[in-house]
């Protein structure tokens, strides 16, 4: 039966009756009174051109999809507040930083750099940390990553440091890994790379979390107060919960069990009410220290030591608020380094003056209008008044009938006027010298400070790191490339050198000359490793809880009630999915199936079950892998003395002191409190899963 396309038809009146009851529109606001067929000359004969619905729909459609990021493509969003307990009127004009108590709204983007929007979140990479505060007097955005130092030290070789990164071109792959001849030949080739590979070989590029990682503003900034004094600052973000990261054969399978890990993470944490919080500290020096430390403060392949100059916390940062969609805010946010405001001010850092024009380029690119300001998660909170007027996308009305320049003398018609006193002063550094195309002597030493990382780091982060080398040059073809990059870690560290080299059955090759002596003299920065600092709570962790049906009620109840007093999310792992009961008939809500819900998703694991089902679940390979990774990868176990016979099938027979045995209420708190440590680090020399 043909139906006529001017009458409601039954499918029409189905969909209408299941909606909200609000009309649908087009995007003009009509109407429209069939979403389901398009107009056509006939029942089937040819679709008319003036269907403007379907027209409206599929050019929208066509068009849902906005270049990606180049860089910092992969990235996830959340809202919240920043609230200065530290008043810096001293130093810095910055309302934001005005006085204690001052709270500020905020949007933070966290990111990886070099995969594209679908690739995996534990990626051996940078994290990005980019903050917009809307404050009062305009927007700033402090793009910061997760590590304080960078590749490279001139904007110009951005492009090729991130074209080497990328996936090389006549193959396209490997997609978000650095484990290719074009990056190392690359980096091999810049010496001022060395000390960035030092840390992207660390932990510090596989964290277990954004919750759980530190941010740096990289550059040298100033802070400028009333009386135009400038005071030169590093910006860090300190996560409160602490640092942790997770191991290379734990993140390589925790990409195949959930990619979205990081996310997840975050967005899970939020709703929960387990808001994340960083403190942000800066390192405040001036012209005398800036001329008599041992490095360039404008080199951003350089640091300074916490050591020599402290790190004051002037604010906290509270993530409380999910983004409500992801493609309007997460991936239209547009974070640029020369977004600043009045009491903050830029240095001659070569690669910070390239990013403040880069960034700004970007977003018409991506965005399509020099009017992405229109858009909200991009819009100013404070009053927006100018005479910028038209462009691709304009959605805002201007207030001025025919004012749109100025000087103009139009009187109170004739729009806003400039104010000296309130407007943004540039701080007047006096500058001089030739114009050339030169890289500064005080930038040189390219091998001290990454003598110095690894110098900080502790035996077990030192082995990690070596592995990572190993690991990644081992995916180089070009047996050249790997010498070479052996022979400049040999300016960095002998030992480094010849393990990396051993890992790869080659010969030490020649150290690479270096246009400076690595300095020997540099004491250990204990700020510059992870497990230095040892957590002192394990608040806001997950504990992967495997159980079966009759697993013991009391035991359960003990762990949940620790783990409550802690702040840690218990997770219950099972064979299925539903009907799951304890030992005291209580249906448990199962979060993972045990193929779906590995081990390496949790911060430490707990057994429960009885001898029954552990005879059973030991031929279960899932069930195996799950207590060997935990094993493995050295976490805290717990477990009923009833389950030994899963950890015996695992090829687990000696239960070291990172393993708990569940026979009290009392076993359940001492668990918990030993999972403090995040890790049993003293197993990783009897297991090699780095």
């Amino acid at each position: 039966m043909t139906t006529d396309s001017t009458q409601p038809s039954e499918t029409h009146q189905t969909v209408a009756d299941a909606g909200t009851g609000a009309a649908l529109t087009t995007q003009q606001g009509v109407i429209v009174a069939d979403d389901q067929n398009t107009l056509t000359d006939g029942e089937r004969g040819p679709q008319l051109l003036e269907d403007f619905v379907m027209r409206e729909k599929i050019f929208h459609f066509d068009h849902e999809r906005i270049p990606e990021r180049v860089v910092h493509a992969r990235g996830y969003g959340a809202k919240g507040v920043f609230e200065c307990s530290d008043s810096m009127f001293d130093v810095t004009r910055a309302g934001v930083f005005g006085e204690a108590g001052k709270t500020t709204e905020v949007f933070v983007r966290f990111s990886t750099v070099a995969g594209n929007k679908g690739s995996f979140d534990l990626a051996r990479d940078v994290r990005g940390f980019a903050t917009k505060f809307y404050t009062d007097e305009g927007n700033w955005d402090l793009v910061a990553n997760n590590i304080p130092v960078f590749f490279i030290q001139d904007a110009m070789k951005f492009p090729d440091l991130v074209h080497a990164a990328k996936p090389e071109p006549h193959t396209g792959f490997p997609q978000a890994q650095t484990a290719h001849d074009n990056f190392w030949d690359f980096v091999s080739l810049m010496p001022e790379s060395t000390h960035m590979l030092m840390w992207i070989m660390s932990d510090r590029a596989i964290p277990r979390s954004f919750r759980f990682m530190e941010g740096f503003g990289v550059h040298t900034f100033r802070f400028v107060n009333e009386r135009d004094e400038s005071t030169y600052v590093k910006f860090h973000w300190k996560p409160v919960a602490g640092l942790q990261s997770v191991m290379w054969n734990e993140a390589v399978k925790i990409n195949g069990a959930d990619p979205d890990f990081h996310r997840r993470d975050l967005w899970n944490a939020i709703e929960s009410g387990d808001h994340p919080q960083w403190e942000l500290g800066v390192q405040l020096f001036d012209d005398d220290f800036a001329d008599s430390f041992d490095f360039d403060v404008l080199d951003s392949t350089k640091l300074i030591p916490e050591e020599h100059v402290p790190v004051r916390i002037v604010g906290t940062m509270t993530l409380n608020q999910n983004v409500d969609n992801f493609f309007a805010e997460t991936e239209q946010v547009a974070f640029c380094t020369a977004n600043v405001v009045p009491g903050i001010d830029f240095t001659n850092d070569p690669l910070l003056q390239g990013r403040n024009f880069s960034y700004l380029d970007t977003q018409l690119k991506r965005l399509g209008s020099p009017n992405f300001t229109h858009i909200p998660v991009n819009a100013p909170r404070c009053p927006v008044v100018h005479f910028q007027q038209d462009g691709h996308m304009a959605t805002q009305v201007p207030e001025f009938g025919r004012a749109n320049y100025e000087p103009n003398s139009w009187g109170d018609d004739g729009g806003p006027r400039e104010d000296p006193v309130a407007g943004y002063r540039s701080f007047p550094a006096a500058e001089s010298g030739d114009k050339r195309r030169v890289r500064p002597e005080s930038f040189a030493d390219h091998y001290s400070q990454a003598r110095q990382f690894f110098d900080s780091q502790t035996e077990v982060e030192q082995t990690h790191l070596a592995d990572a080398f190993v690991f990644e040059l081992s995916k180089v073809d070009t047996m050249a490339i790997q010498t070479r990059m052996i022979g400049g870690l040999r300016n960095v560290s002998e030992e480094l050198a010849r393990e990396v080299a051993d890992g790869l059955g080659l010969d030490l090759p020649e150290a690479s000359d270096a246009a400076r002596p690595t300095r020997t003299d540099l004491e250990p920065s204990p700020a510059l490793s992870i497990l230095a600092a040892p957590l002192t709570s394990f608040a806001g962790r997950r504990i992967g809880v495997l159980v079966a049906p009759g697993s013991d009620a009391d035991v359960l109840e003990a762990l949940g009630d620790a783990a409550t007093t802690e702040g840690v999310t218990l997770a219950f792992v099972a064979p299925k999915k539903h009907g799951v009961e304890d030992s005291a008939g209580n249906v448990l809500e199962i979060a993972e199936k045990i193929d779906g819900g590995p081990s390496v998703l949790f911060d430490a694991v707990a057994v429960v079950v009885t001898a029954d089902q552990a005879e059973r679940l030991a031929g279960d390979a899932t069930a195996k892998d799950f207590v060997s990774d935990a094993h493995a990868h050295c976490k805290f176990v717990a477990y009923t003395p009833e389950a030994t016979a899963l950890f015996e099938a695992a090829g687990v027979s000696d239960f070291d002191d990172g393993y708990h045995e569940l026979n009290t209420g009392s076993a359940a708190t001492g668990f918990i409190e030993g999972c403090r440590s995040v890790r049993f680090w003293d197993r990783q020399q009897h297991v090699d899963a780095t």
